[in-house]
């Protein structure tokens, strides 16, 4: 197997009193497309700025491309770009412009700066509005200027934090295929987003983070299979309290492989959705509960996603 391009161990993190980032590990193997889910808040762009060189990390250490983050971090720049969340470009210059400035601080020049800001712009499909300034531009294009810009170098590893926010679907789908390109041409991708179809579409392995720490990590198969091969049943049932004796008595029944209760909300995975309804709901009536909203369904990555870390919104 091949070198991984990105190996963290034990990373953490701490702001204040808060620990961002708590005993973080995983690897990224060279051409992946690795997606990297969580909440607001979960420590997704702490990650990230650790693995950028742009925090340090309190404790632990990444290699990304076998140099350290903590002791070289000047090596790990040269070999990365980075696509932050807001648009870093400047308003009032040109497309040109823009990146012409941005192939300058990694040491572009002449006429190889001249041609990797030309395959830039032809690649996001932008070429022929070189020369207008990125305040003429719609939000779609904006960030299709912003990932070109993180491209110029050809870095080995690119880190997207949320590409496709705001944008029109014709936006995405150029951004999506130029991605799958310059996976195909040897640059290994973190894609950070909250859109799980993008995800399930884009990458090959995908980790899950909730309160700094990754809660569930594999490829999407793999992932899918913790929500059992049959499917979710997910059901509310009242007057409130009621679920609390539920969900062990649930989780001991033959066919069912995992329960959680979410207040008065239940979430059951299963070998068989089908066989595993009748005897639920035999323990539900003799509870004394009453069933208030009920849904089976197939296992996606949205819905393990909020299997895993709840319906709240955490800010």
């Amino acid at each position: 197997m091949s070198e991984q391009i990105v190996k963290a161990e034990h990373l953490v993190k701490r702001i204040g009193g808060i620990t961002a980032v708590d005993g973080v590990s995983f690897s990224i193997e060279p051409g992946q497309i690795f997606g990297y889910l969580g909440p607001n808040g979960a420590g997704k762009t702490t990650t990230i700025s650790i693995l950028s060189t742009y925090l340090p990390a309190t404790s632990g250490d990444a290699l990304v491309g076998g140099f350290s983050v903590r002791r070289e971090p000047l090596k790990v720049k040269e070999i990365i770009g980075v696509v932050p969340q807001e648009i870093a470009l400047y308003p009032t210059l040109t497309a040109m412009q823009n990146l012409r400035f941005c192939g300058k601080m990694y040491n572009l020049q002449g006429s190889m700066l001249d041609g990797r800001c030309r395959e830039m712009l032809e690649l996001v499909k932008l070429w022929e509005r070189r020369d207008s300034r990125i305040e003429e531009f719609s939000g779609g294009m904006k960030r299709r200027i912003n990932l070109a810009a993180g491209m110029l170098h050809r870095p080995r590893f690119l880190l997207l934090d949320e590409p496709t926010v705001g944008i029109d679907p014709q936006s995405r789908e150029r951004i999506f295929d130029t991605i799958f390109k310059i996976r195909d041409d040897g640059t290994t991708v973190l894609y950070t987003s909250h859109y799980m179809e993008e995800v399930e579409l884009l990458c090959d392995h995908i980790a899950i983070m909730d309160r700094g720490k990754i809660i569930a990590a594999g490829t999407l198969k793999d992932l899918l299979k913790m929500l059992g091969e049959g499917g979710m049943i997910e059901l509310e049932v009242s007057p409130p309290g009621c679920a609390s004796g539920l969900e062990e008595a649930i989780s001991r029944l033959e066919d069912v492989t995992g329960a959680r209760r979410e207040e008065n909300r239940l979430f059951i995975s299963s070998v068989s959705s089908a066989r595993t309804l009748a005897p639920v709901m035999k323990l539900v009536e003799a509870g004394g509960c009453e069933v208030s909203s009920l849904e089976l369904y197939s296992p996606n990555l949205e819905k393990l996603f909020i299997h895993l870390t709840g319906k709240e919104l955490r800010e």
